[in-house]
């Protein structure tokens, strides 16, 4: 997380917020030869104290659960110097990231079903007004022999830090300057949703 209080001031259930809506991030443990890293979707509970995701067995976090971090990033770009039209700046990137701390468990295969079934209706949910796709479109016996290869997880959140570096540094003024260049000209992703988010930061 970025050091700078006035990128630390988002509260955390905006944070949670992002996170759960964002629904996918950067799984991490410690493994023996160095960290062990996963990209997975996953579900937050309404609280934010515990979210859900899935591994493939053979994926060497599943020997390793623990002590874990999961990295949720939102919106990002490269900001020019040019941008802000005001002397003695440096390029920076501007970025929104969430972390959520705790321990991750394996959970018994039998919670899996449930699992797959509520990850899928959330997502397809999104999606709407397309049909939902349900587990019962799969041919008889192949969801099951998919599921074997896959294995439940849960991770108590016990912690929550979350950077929004919007240029809430800058004056108003070259903030708002460099959102607009950065919706036009911005290397990065989710350009729009970022450049709002540097034209009214959260609070």
């Amino acid at each position: 997380m970025h050091p700078n209080r006035a990128f630390r001031k988002t509260p955390v259930s905006k944070a949670l917020e992002f996170a759960r809506h964002r629904a996918f991030g950067t799984l991490a443990v410690n493994g023996d030869a160095g960290p062990l890293l996963a990209h997975v979707p996953f579900l937050l509970d309404e609280a934010g104290e515990a979210l859900e995701l899935h591994l493939v067995r053979s994926n060497p976090i599943v020997r390793n659960p623990g002590p874990a971090v999961l990295s949720v990033l939102g919106p990002d770009s490269y900001i020019s110097p040019d941008w802000y039209d005001a002397k003695d700046q440096v390029p920076t990137w501007n970025y929104v990231a969430v972390h959520l701390r705790g321990p991750l468990e394996l959970l018994p295969d039998a919670a899996l079903e449930d699992l797959l079934e509520r990850q899928s209706a959330h997502f397809e949910g999104q999606l709407y007004p397309k049909q939902p796709w349900l587990t019962d479109k799969m041919s008889e016996g192949t969801m099951e022999a998919m599921m074997r290869a896959i294995v439940p997880a849960r991770m108590r959140v016990e912690d929550v830090q979350s950077t929004w570096k919007l240029n809430q540094n800058k004056p108003e003024d070259v903030r708002q300057r460099a959102a607009q260049f950065v919706a036009r000209d911005g290397i990065g992703t989710d350009l729009d949703e970022l450049s709002q988010l540097m034209e009214h930061p959260p609070k």
